[in-house]
This record gives C-alpha cells, structure tokens and sequence, in this order.
C-alpha cells in the first residue's frame, strides 16, 4: 500500500501541517532536560505537529506560561521541536482538583503510597462537589484566563492552542458531575458555557490563532468515561463551539475513570482494537465541516492511511506508537514500513511508568540501552 495520503498536507485552522501524523497530549511526568529530549526526538522522527499536555490555562504551582521560569521552559520546547521542522501546540486546560480538599491525602501521596489509580479515584470523588460550588464570579474569571494563556503561547512560540475538552471543560459538560442550577448548569448548552467561553475569549484575544478543541465523549452501555458530553448531546455542543472560533476537533474518550481505559491495553475489554476511539470521530464528523483528528490504538500504517483516505478522519494522532517508535511517520512515508517497531499496547513502561511514577517511558527503550 502506498502512503499517500498520510504524507500529504492538511490546513488546520490556516495552519499548514506537513502530514497527517500528530503526536497525541501526553503527560510525561519527566524532569524538564528528558521531556526536552523526548520531545525533540519526537520531532526529529517526522510527526508534523506535537502536542504538549496539560499547559495551565490559568497561574499554577506546578509552572505555568505566567511565571519567567515556566515561559522559558516552554519556549525551550517550542524552539527544540521548531528546529527539528515540527509544529507545536498548547493544550490549554484549567484543573478540576480540589487541591484544598487533597491536603489530608498529602503524605501518602508524597511517600507514594497511593498508586496513580487510587489517586484518580480520590480526586474524582471531590470533582462534582468542588465545581457545583464554584461561584459563577469565578468560573467567568477562569474561562477568561484561557485567551490571556494563549497570548502567552503564542509569544513563547506555539503555532496552535488546543482547549482541553476534558479536566474542568469536561466536568462542567457532564451531568455525572455538574450539579449546578444556574447558567453553567442543568441544560447541554448551559454546562457547554464553560468549553464555550474558553473558546470565545481564545478568538477575541487572538482572532487569527487556530484553534483545536479536544472533544470529550463519553458513553454508556456500557458505561466509560465520567467527564465530557454523550453522543447525543454533540448537536448542540459542536455549533457553539464553531461559533465560538474552534476551527478543529480532536476526538476522544472522556476521562474520570481508569486510565487503562482512555489508554487502553491491547486486552481491553471495549476498546482493543485499531482505531478505538474513532466511532466517537464518525459522530463528530457528521456535524461538522471542520478538519477531525482521530486517536486511540493507531499503530498499523495501513489502517491509518484507509482511514485517512476515506475522509473518515483527516489527521491522526498518537503517543504510545511515537513512543514506541518516533521514526514512525518518516518510515512509512519512505515506504520502510518493515522497519518499524509497532507499539504493542501492553501499557508496562507507558502508562505502568506514570502510575509507578517513574514518568513515561517505553519497553522498547530498553533494548536501546
């Protein structure tokens, strides 16, 4: 099979990408010199655009674009992946933690004696009590701080926002976990208000900036995802978001729940085969006419470049198989498909590395040691 379409251009909100390859928003948990490396060597490998996860919308302890040194980290991102001929975006996302209610979990957390899994699940039982109570004051001040963030990445050198879809955007869309009665709650288009004003202030503060909205979809029977809006709640959704300025969608499963199932082993009982996720991307698709980025188990060039071909999806999206092999794209563009080493999805280093916290890493890196 030739790769045509896989290596051929696509226009992201005015934004030229190179191909079709995107590396998916990972969070690494790496010290700042391996993230950089990682990244970098990400780019090098061919993906035309790379993803950096979980940017803070807002001012954060754990460093964000507001402070001199968190700016200059990301700056050094931006200037690493540019420098290897790869575009980079910002996933602007605003946290759901009710850190202040975490305190009392603070020492086993610090000496790990929670597993990542047991930490998701204390956190995510404080999710709807904590933005329920929110005053509305305040979430308007926090959907503001998405335009003033952009701004800053832009001046640290993105090429693209992404708004995080999931997190506090996620939570406000569910009925899971909103509980509110007033103008962020109760109806579809209400608990959209918060994902559309994050938007809206993104467009009036930089109003040529392309930008992705990574969409939440979560589904019942059986029963994924906590966070993100059902199938059926996507015809109200995707318009105002449109109208807002999104100019993409990135599709995926919400989260809230075990992360063995928003990135799901090969064994997974729903969602084990290639392209997991995309029939959340059909749905999409068919209400809109904006470009749709499919992930989830994308790893055979075959099956990718079909579903590019096809227009079932116009670019696709990984993490666990650039990590596996982040000379992915320029192999099978070459046509040296033999040559690649397939992510096998076993989860052990990847997602087993974040919840050891021992940050991600891949069983293939240490064959290279």
């Amino acid at each position: 099979m030739g790769y045509e379409t896989i290596a051929s251009p696509v226009n992201l909100g005015g934004l030229v990408l190179k191909n079709r390859i995107i590396f998916a928003p990972t969070s690494f948990g790496l010290p700042e010199e391996r993230l950089l490396e990682k990244l970098r060597r990400i780019a090098a490998g061919g993906c035309a655009m790379i993803i950096v996860g979980d940017v803070p919308a807002g001012r954060s302890p754990f460093g964000s674009l507001y402070s001199a040194r968190g700016f200059a980290r990301y700056r050094r991102l931006c200037e690493a992946v540019h420098r290897e001929g790869c575009l980079i975006c910002a996933q602007l996302h605003q946290s759901d933690s009710d850190l202040a209610g975490m305190v009392r979990y603070l020492p086993g957390i610090l000496t790990k004696r929670y597993s990542m899994d047991q930490l998701r699940e204390l956190l995510n039982q404080r999710v709807g009590p904590y933005i329920s109570s929110l005053p509305a004051e305040k979430v308007a001040g926090i959907t503001a701080s998405f335009g003033s963030a952009a701004v800053l990445a832009g001046k640290a050198g993105f090429d693209m926002v992404q708004v995080h879809g999931d997190r506090m955007c996620g939570s406000f869309a569910s009925l899971l976990f909103n509980r509110r009665q007033d103008r962020y709650g109760a109806s579809v288009a209400n608990r959209a208000r918060f994902a559309v004003e994050a938007v809206t202030s993104i467009r009036r503060s930089l109003p040529d900036m392309p930008i992705d909205f990574k969409l939440a979809v979560r589904q019942e029977e059986p029963h994924y995802g906590n966070a993100g809006v059902l199938v059926e709640e996507l015809p109200v959704l995707i318009p105002l978001l449109e109208q807002a300025g999104a100019t993409s969608f990135h599709v995926a499963l919400a989260d809230h729940s075990r992360l063995s199932d928003t990135i799901p082993p090969a064994n997974h009982p729903y969602f084990s085969g290639q392209g997991c996720f995309l029939r959340y991307a059909d749905e999409v698709r068919s209400l809109t006419h904006l470009p749709v980025c499919g992930v989830g188990g994308l790893t055979d060039p075959d099956f990718v470049e079909k579903q590019l071909k096809s227009g079932r999806i116009d670019c696709a999206a990984m993490s666990r198989q650039l990590l596996a092999d982040p000379d992915w794209p320029r192999k099978v563009t070459e046509g040296n498909t033999g040559a690649v080493r397939q992510c096998v999805r076993c989860n052990r280093d990847c997602l087993g590395g974040i919840q050891r916290h021992e940050g991600v890493h891949c069983v293939f890196d240490r064959e290279q040691v």
